[in-house]
């Protein structure tokens, strides 16, 4: 392509690039220059130089001469027509072969790719069901780790006979404690009847008293009655003694 210039960068890196003609164009160029089997701007292209040795060689065969001349001529010609078709054609099925072989490589890469999705697919999901192994480990490791702390706390206890033998006296200890609780019941309730019995007996000593009070009392009043009638009836006596003398 006319005019393509690159500026490059100082570590090779390419920057910019202005090309003369679009992609469209460059496209056109490039079909035109395979269709003519043209590599280069300089020279004639080679399927112009065909038309023109088969032209010349048809131009001879349509001359009307029959000598020999004539006949060198059109077997020099065709001889040159023929190795510009030879020339012509190795270039072809050089570029048939490419062909060919980027249509293989094309398949092998289609292949290729076909098999790399494949394979991304069965990654992503190894990639699922190892998660899932991941959160099931996950899981076991945490029972694990709470088993631990399980049997390690379990290994701090006493052992199982010690602490039979611990549970042994502590019931009997119970045992003994129930007794006295018992016993102490027994002897609240007796403590209590006996109060009870004690208060009926002041209850009944205290009317006992009252009543002999009363009847005490009640014996001061008849005999104080009973001296004070003695002495009016002294007195009395007395004066009629005095009025009779």
């Amino acid at each position: 392509m006319l005019g393509k210039t690159r500026k490059v960068s100082a570590r090779g890196e390419a920057v910019a690039a202005n090309y003369a003609f679009g992609p469209a164009e460059d496209d056109a160029i490039i079909k035109h220059r395979l269709l003519t089997r043209t590599t280069t701007t300089r020279g004639e292209p080679p399927l112009k130089k065909l038309q023109k040795k088969f032209t010349s060689f048809v131009s001879e065969i349509d001359k009307d001469d029959d000598d020999e001349e004539n006949y060198a001529d059109c077997d020099k010609l065709a001889r040159a027509f023929l190795q510009e078709l030879t020339a012509f054609e190795i270039p072809l099925l050089k570029s048939k072969a490419v062909v060919d072989a980027n249509v293989r490589e094309q398949e092998n890469f289609n292949e290729l790719n076909d098999e790399m999705n494949r394979q991304i697919l069965q990654a992503q999901a190894d990639i699922e069901v190892l998660k899932k192994q991941l959160e099931e480990s996950k899981v076991e490791r945490r029972h694990k780790e709470e088993c631990e702390a399980i049997r390690k706390l379990i290994a701090l206890q006493p052992p199982r006979a010690k602490t039979m033998k611990v549970n042994t006296e502590l019931e009997k200890e119970i045992a003994a404690l129930e007794a006295e609780n018992t016993a102490g019941s027994r002897l609240l309730e007796l403590r209590k009847k006996q109060f009870a019995l004690l208060l009926h007996v002041v209850d009944e000593l205290q009317n006992t008293i009252e009543e002999d009070q009363k009847s005490l009392v009640e014996e001061m009043r008849i005999a104080t009655e009973e001296l004070k009638n003695g002495m009016e009836d002294a007195s009395g006596g007395s004066e009629s003694m005095a009025i009779d003398q």
